[in-house]
């Protein structure tokens, strides 16, 4: 096996030297995914909740990209740069994941998030 790039217009271009995401087999690692409309680069107006809409819409690109999805995620990892923003957070999460059989998941707060972002998500699925 060999481990593949994933890349995609419909997300965001990383910022940095990473990659939107990597496959090697049938799982996939998406990078920690900031609130940034892919076309423009902004970050939606509003607050937590649109920025948590935009950065699921942001791994939900790179996860088809490389042929899994939303629902075959088994793991994110989410930074809140305030746990204040947790119920708002956990609002909108669900309505991408749902409550029963929603991924396992760690939620934590960050000192600072990338270009002072409310939120990043990152996700490992398996390919459907």
């Amino acid at each position: 096996m060999k481990k593949n790039i994933i890349a995609t217009n419909k997300a965001p271009e990383a910022i940095g030297p990473y990659s939107q995401g990597i496959s090697y087999g049938e799982l996939v690692f998406t990078s920690g995914q900031l609130p940034q409309d892919p076309a423009t680069a902004v970050f939606p107006d509003g607050g937590i909740k649109e920025q948590t809409r935009q950065s699921l819409l942001n791994v939900q690109a790179v996860l088809e990209q490389s042929g899994a999805s939303l629902k075959s995620v088994i793991k994110t990892t989410c930074f809140l740069a305030d746990m204040a923003d947790f119920a708002e957070f956990n609002a909108v999460y669900s309505e991408f994941f749902g409550t029963e059989g929603a991924p396992a998941r760690s939620c934590v707060q960050a000192a600072k998030l990338p270009k002072n972002a409310l939120v990043e998500v990152e996700a490992i699925a398996y390919k459907l």
